[in-house]
């Protein structure tokens, strides 16, 4: 969860910005940005690694932030003029603060496609970021990720208990942090890793208690069917399934690390806690795997590549 005082600093990035309301530079894809330096930090070459928290806005609407969770990481190449922020990153120091603007009418122009109902013509959205760190290293910046991401579970676990605390509810914990509440758990096949499960759900938001999807209420009539242990559920889902049986109900409250993570969560939130109340429809086999055909992993490019090959020489030759 996020608390109001995560949020604190972002009135002082956009003053910072209004202050700075002039002196934009233009990459060469037409891109505005601005950097705020004083020069003393460590400078940035092609293959460091940039540490650092950015908040990107519309209006007065947050988009996106890392401030308050896991920084964001990314390597300093040579990037072509394709209206992309990180054309700057080159031109960054340690501990400099920048801001992009991106101009909507542009990227319909270069990109294309439908404009999310959030966007609208002629909207600017501005990206501010702060470098924090510079590494020179993939394994430095998988050590100080791991150690960020750390952070974020146990700050997630202390939200979850806290909440369960303030509600009364008494919640068993996995060993891999998934909150559980066993009201029924079922007396046929265990939900065992490897077996398809089949279930009733409702999701939501931990804070807000908002739904924001059910295939008991909602339009979805049809049960959810995962195979445990595969990777096709979120992970906190995936975990917390295993102590039922068919026939089993009850709650799962999921930390946001567990839930999806750092991608935006069904609320438009990172690292969102959830709560999932599931009624365990039926355990069975799970269905085979079929294989996959390897040129289904190939891109259109190399499709195209192997069919010339194969007309100029039939024979494989």
């Amino acid at each position: 969860m996020k608390k109001l005082s995560s949020y604190l600093f972002i009135p002082l990035i956009m003053v910072l910005v209004a202050s700075c309301s002039q002196g934009y530079h233009k990459t060469k894809s037409g891109l505005l940005y601005k950097i705020i330096s004083d020069g003393k930090g460590q400078a940035v070459k092609k293959g460091d690694f940039l540490k650092f928290d950015f908040v990107q806005k519309v209006h007065d609407s947050v988009l996106r932030t890392t401030y308050g969770s896991v920084p964001a990481y990314s390597v300093v190449d040579s990037v072509k003029p394709t209206y992309d922020p990180t054309e700057i990153f080159i031109n960054l120091h340690k501990g400099d603060s920048a801001v992009v603007v991106i101009m909507v009418d542009t990227l319909v122009r270069k990109f294309g496609g439908q404009l999310p109902p959030f966007l609208k013509k002629h909207d600017k959205i501005f990206l501010s970021l702060k470098v924090s760190d510079v590494f020179t290293s993939k394994d430095a910046v998988d050590k100080d990720r791991e150690a960020e991401r750390q952070k974020e579970v146990a700050k997630d676990d202390k939200a979850v208990s806290d909440f369960l605390a303030t509600n009364k509810i008494n919640a068993s914990k996995t060993a891999k942090g998934t909150y559980v509440v066993v009201q029924n758990q079922g007396d046929g096949p265990a939900a065992d890793s490897g077996k398809q499960v089949c279930l009733f759900y409702t999701g939501k938001s931990m804070f807000t208690g908002k739904v924001f999807e059910s295939n008991i209420t909602g339009p979805r009539k049809d049960t959810l069917k995962f195979v445990v242990g595969r990777k096709g559920m979120i992970p906190g889902m995936d975990d917390g399934i295993r102590l039922f049986k068919k026939g089993g109900k009850g709650i799962l409250y999921i930390p946001g690390v567990l839930a999806y993570d750092a991608q935006n969560g069904p609320t438009g939130k990172p690292y969102e806690d959830l709560i999932f109340e599931i009624n365990v429809v039926d355990v069975t086999e799970a269905p085979k795997e079929v294989a996959r055909n390897p040129a289904q992993t190939l891109s259109p490019q190399q499709l195209q590549a192997l069919k010339d090959r194969m007309q100029k020489n039939p024979n494989g030759k």
